[in-house]
């Protein structure tokens, strides 16, 4: 009997762009109230004044960076007056770097690597924007990352009181949140708080309905009829609501494809979703362990190696344990644990005895942690 096996040349993907993490889809649902609201704040920059701030808030995987990304598209279509610029925070987080791709945007290169100033590279941006009559919108997505190293109100207040420097430059920012313990507006000092004054806009997250429809539109532009089935997704829509991100499901369902046309099958099967959701389930820990310094990544190891069972840490025993490889004071040392816990990677909490001691665990399993920073 004649089995149904791909041949070595046949694959099950319509177009795998689609279940890329950045691929921005043409329809694009359960977020119009948020489009509608950006375009409102941007649409001052359009007409030649400056775009209104926003602080976009949601949990990770909730469709800001995407209604970003769509509304940026629309405006470089229909105007050369308002230049949208997206920054990401994870891998660009210092003033200079944010600059530089400001830079890159309207120049069409970084500037040069060494000998530049940054004076020098945000004049190079202002005379730009002089001379051709342009406003300037930028995102800085993931902005609480720029909280960490202290750098958010260096970046908030050298674009947005740029006209005092260089009068007739307009500037606006949307600032994206995804740790919801941050306060933007309150971690900033009150001089870029006087100029800032966003609107907040909040992305709530997807219902069970909602990623179901989010995910089978994907399967439907992404893969051949056939290879999903209606109980097979609702099981990758089970695996997502898990998670609580969106990007789960969707490296889900690219992993689960690829492990059925290892196995040159025609179709997704249970042991594909799940074995699939064993990495996706990841995602997290894998996109923030590459945004970590050398140093955070000898903390984390440090922290990883020394967990297990859930075993709680007092802060000094793992400051006792990293000072003299990392020459590490523990004014620093307390600074980083504070930012791997921001970043959801450990959970610091006190306890309280003859004076606060600060416990740190560890948030996802130390072998994978070691796994991935290996």
């Amino acid at each position: 009997m004649k089995r149904n096996l791909l041949m070595w040349d046949e694959t099950l993907f319509r177009d795998p762009e689609v279940f890329e993490i950045d691929f921005v889809p043409d329809q694009f649902d359960y977020r119009d109230t948020q489009l509608r609201e950006l375009a409102f704040q941007v649409r001052p920059g359009i007409r030649g004044g400056r775009p209104l701030n926003t602080i976009c808030r949601g949990l990770p995987g909730t469709g800001k960076t995407t209604s970003i990304k769509k509304i940026f598209a629309d405006i470089e279509e229909s105007t050369k007056k308002l230049v949208p610029v997206y920054v990401n925070c994870q891998n660009d987080n210092t003033k200079f770097a944010i600059f530089s791709q400001i830079y890159k945007k309207l120049a069409g290169h970084l500037p040069p690597a060494s000998g530049t100033s940054f004076k020098q590279v945000f004049d190079a941006i202002a005379r730009i924007l002089l001379r051709d009559e342009t406003v300037l919108v930028v995102c800085l997505d993931d902005a609480n990352y720029l909280l960490y190293e202290n750098e958010i109100n260096k970046v908030l207040y050298t674009l947005l009181r740029s006209h005092e420097t260089y009068p007739g430059t307009r500037i606006g920012v949307i600032t994206v949140v995804s740790d919801m313990t941050v306060d933007l507006l309150r971690a900033v000092d009150a001089r870029v708080a006087s100029v800032f004054r966003p609107t907040e806009i909040y992305f709530p997250p997807y219902d069970t309905g909602e990623v179901h429809h989010i995910l089978k539109e994907r399967v439907l532009q992404g893969l051949y009829p056939g290879v999903l089935s209606e109980e097979m997704l609702d099981l990758v829509v089970e695996q997502t609501m898990k998670s609580g991100d969106l990007r789960v499901g969707i490296d889900l369902l690219k992993r689960a494809t690829l492990s059925a046309e290892h196995d040159a099958r025609r179709a997704i099967e249970r042991e594909d979703i799940c074995r699939a959701y064993e990495i996706s389930k990841y995602l997290h820990l894998v996109f923030t362990i590459k945004t970590l310094t050398a140093e955070e990544k000898v903390l984390l190891k440090t922290i990883a190696a020394m967990s297990g069972g859930d075993r709680e840490m007092t802060g000094g025993e793992v400051h006792r344990a990293v000072k003299d490889e990392m020459k590490l004071g523990y004014t620093r040392f307390y600074e980083m644990v504070k930012k791997l816990d921001a970043m959801r990677l450990v959970n610091l909490h006190y306890r309280e005895g003859r004076g606060r001691t600060r416990l740190i665990t560890l948030r996802y399993d130390p072998e994978r942690v070691l796994e991935h920073l290996a």
